[in-house]
């Protein structure tokens, strides 16, 4: 599976996130790019038997554009893009622990940060809200 794939173009039912990437010297920004978005979906460091079953490419996270940032050397914004299908429907927790839970203690790259993320209408129309309704919440 290759995960940098800049002529992917986004959909409106797909997680978008900007990650400022600092890699480590040697790696080009590409590379870390793809591997963010990897390490965030279905990427992994050793074989698992169920690789088999289904098609990865449905669910994998793509990095679809790599922009240096001015006035900063060797740091660049990694655009990702995760399909819907990735997530679990109505988990916040789910979510972030996707997109930024394993990825920032990797080793291609120097420094991360979630810069910015956009959330989908398909995706947020899946939470409940409050048990009593938004107006029992707000006079609280």
């Amino acid at each position: 599976l290759t995960y940098y794939t800049p002529e992917y173009e986004t959909k409106d039912t797909d997680i978008l996130a900007a990650f400022r990437v600092t890699p480590q010297p040697g790696v080009p920004p590409e590379e870390a790019g793809a591997a963010v978005a990897a390490e965030s979906s279905t990427g992994t460091w050793t074989t698992v038997w169920t690789d088999g079953l289904t098609s990865l490419d449905r669910y994998k996270g793509r990095c679809y554009g790599i922009e240096p940032v001015p006035g900063e050397e060797s740091q660049f914004i990694a655009y990702v893009a995760y399909p819907l299908d990735l997530f679990e429907e109505g988990s916040v927790t789910n979510m972030f622990t996707s997109i930024v839970g394993n990825v920032f203690g990797f080793k291609a790259l120097r420094a991360l940060r979630l810069e910015d993320l956009r959330i989908p209408i398909a995706y947020v129309k899946t939470f409940q809200g409050p048990p009593h309704g938004i107006q029992v919440e707000r006079d609280k």
